[in-house]
């Protein structure tokens, strides 16, 4: 209830009532009703500023979900794009090599999309540069995967043309993978176990125990069974194509130089013969008298996974055996 208020009348000597006229009442409701909406004003824009609504966090938790998905959607793409590089890598210094095919040109591999306006629906969002990006990767990745699909065909055609060639290539482990023990040094740079230093090492060692079987990788001629500096008791076998592959470090051997071999056939034990630390199998792969990784070639006794383990495994920087 307002108050009411009095004002001394100097002529009449007494209190009265303080009357006020219809304008002023006027004027006063406008001055309460601006402050009360300066203040709602002020209150309003500060709950914007600081507070959020219902429906903007309900946007912003969506924003953090698809930015994380996007997080996981580059990741992705990089490893794909990692197991794209090896493939064609592969395809061009291994397997066409082994076809002698031509290897297929960057320019065809790392080709670009025609057209300017191929993105222009997707311009004019708040988020345009990032997915045209995005589909830019995919699409290039989609014709990789095209064209490395169309080099496949050709080498299967290619397969079926040189059986007798396929025989020959070295194309399995020369130890069964349930008679390992222990780790695989692989191809490249190793610690040498006896000179203490980083020394090229030019194949695969296969810890096991002395006496498991050596199969030969692929059909050929036995060139070599004898004793060898650094390699002790090994067997050198000539699979034509420009192929040679060798044993090394045996307790004995199976077969004599002339005798032609099947892949598969037992030419040897594991031993610790020559410059060994440890009872294993020596393994190398040569092409045209250059010595070459041999984990490319164990594509007919492993799994995918297995050969993905088998990679891991002889990608490590440890120290040869021999």
């Amino acid at each position: 209830m307002a108050k009411t208020k009095y004002y001394f009348n100097s002529q009449t000597l007494k209190y009265e009532k303080v009357k006020l006229s219809i304008g002023v009442k006027v004027l006063k409701g406008l001055g309460f009703l601006s402050t009360a909406l300066v203040f709602s004003f002020i209150i309003i824009a500060l709950a914007y500023t600081f507070l959020d609504s219902p429906k903007e966090k309900q946007l912003k938790r969506e924003i953090n979900s698809l930015s994380l998905q996007y997080e996981i959607l580059q990741s992705r793409l990089k490893q794909m794009d990692v197991v794209m590089n090896d493939l064609q890598e592969r395809d061009d210094n291994i397997y066409r090599v082994i076809f002698e095919s031509e290897p297929i040109p960057l320019e065809v591999r790392k080709a670009g999309f025609g057209g300017i306006n191929r993105y222009k629906n997707l311009d004019n969002y708040n988020y345009s540069k990032l997915m045209i990006e995005t589909t830019k990767k995919i699409d290039m990745l989609s014709k990789e995967i095209y064209v490395q699909s169309k080099s496949y065909d050709e080498l299967a055609k290619a397969v079926n043309s040189k059986g007798k060639m396929m025989a020959s290539i070295p194309a399995i482990q020369p130890i069964d993978s349930r008679k390992l023990r222990g780790s695989i040094s692989g191809f490249g740079y190793r610690m040498h176990p006896i000179y203490k230093i980083r020394k090229m090492h030019e194949g695969l060692d296969f810890a096991a125990p002395i006496g498991t079987p050596i199969y030969a990788t692929g059909d050929g001629v036995v060139i070599a069974a004898g004793a060898e500096r650094g390699y002790g008791n090994r067997i050198i076998i000539n699979h034509g194509y420009g192929y040679i592959t060798k044993y090394a470090h045996m307790s004995k051997f199976k077969v004599k130089i002339g005798v032609r071999i099947k892949r598969g056939d037992v030419i040897g034990f594991v031993g610790n013969t020559g410059a060994s630390t440890g009872p294993h199998c020596h393994y190398e792969v040569y092409k045209n008298k250059k010595p070459i990784n041999p984990i490319n070639f164990f594509f007919n006794d492993l799994t995918p996974s297995e050969y993905m383990t088998m990679l891991e495994i002889a990608s490590r920087d440890n120290q040869s055996l021999d």
